[in-house]
């Protein structure tokens, strides 16, 4: 695994990333423009479903350009590289344990995300799953949050986290998402197979989402401010889990 992330310019240089098979997270290509050399690039970038394109004016180019020789691409690719849900599954069977993941729907802090997966790490579950679009990626500074957890938990990223939770309710897994509205978490049953489903930091878990969950559930509040920073909500319900898990 590497870790930082790099910028990547150049039509050939671009190309080349694409087709090496390195995790790449993001393309900004020149918007309007109907050149071979970027239409192959952005043929390739559709071929990788981690890989999201986006059409933009020269300007934003220029800005994001750290060469000034972008020849109408530039690409990031991931710090670190990302697992398959399927790696995560079998790092639970390998510990003959049962499987405990992380879903987040629509992280966007790196601070955030890199303290949710080291306390994923933490409490011993055996992955993060986090969406594509509108979410970040594993940054530098979402390793550098995660103080080394990222070396040791999977990540994997998906287009659809509703279509995810499906796929794994046949694996055997409930799911539990963190919400105001649910019930009082030290009152539900959270054993066995688990995905705890955390949402964005503004609007917390979308309601297609929220409606693929088992359950929902609250954690008490007595304080005068809204609510809990997303990391830190992660980390008590993460903790009842491991609780009941435990007894």
């Amino acid at each position: 695994m590497h870790s930082s992330e790099t910028i990547i310019e150049g039509r050939n240089a671009v190309l080349e990333a694409l087709r090496s098979g390195k995790s790449v997270d993001k393309v900004f290509v020149l918007a309007g423009s109907n050149d071979g050399p970027l239409s192959a690039i952005v043929k390739e970038a559709k071929k990788h479903r981690e890989t999201r394109v986006d059409f933009v004016k020269k300007e934003r180019l220029d800005e994001l350009s750290e060469t000034g020789k972008h020849q109408g691409v530039i690409a990031y690719s991931a710090a670190y590289d990302y697992s398959e849900v399927s790696d995560i599954l079998a790092a639970a069977r390998e510990k003959n344990e049962d499987p405990f993941i992380f879903i987040l729907d629509g992280i966007e802090d790196p601070h955030n995300l890199g303290a949710i997966i080291r306390t994923a790490n933490l409490c011993g579950a055996h992955g993060v799953i986090i969406r594509m679009n509108r979410a970040v990626g594993l940054t530098a500074t979402v390793a550098k949050a995660s103080a080394g957890a990222l070396n040791y938990t999977p990540v994997a990223k998906v287009t659809n986290i509703s279509e995810t939770i499906e796929s794994l309710k046949k694996e055997g897994l409930w799911f539990v998402c963190g919400d105001m509205g649910g019930e009082l978490m030290y009152r539900l049953n959270l054993k066995g197979p688990i995905g705890l489903v955390i949402g964005n930091e503004g609007s917390g878990v979308s309601r297609l989402v929220r409606e693929k969950c088992d359950m929902t559930a609250a954690i008490p509040m007595k304080g005068d401010i809204d609510s809990l920073n997303a990391s830190v909500a992660a980390g008590v319900l993460a903790y009842e889990i491991v609780r009941q898990r435990m007894s």
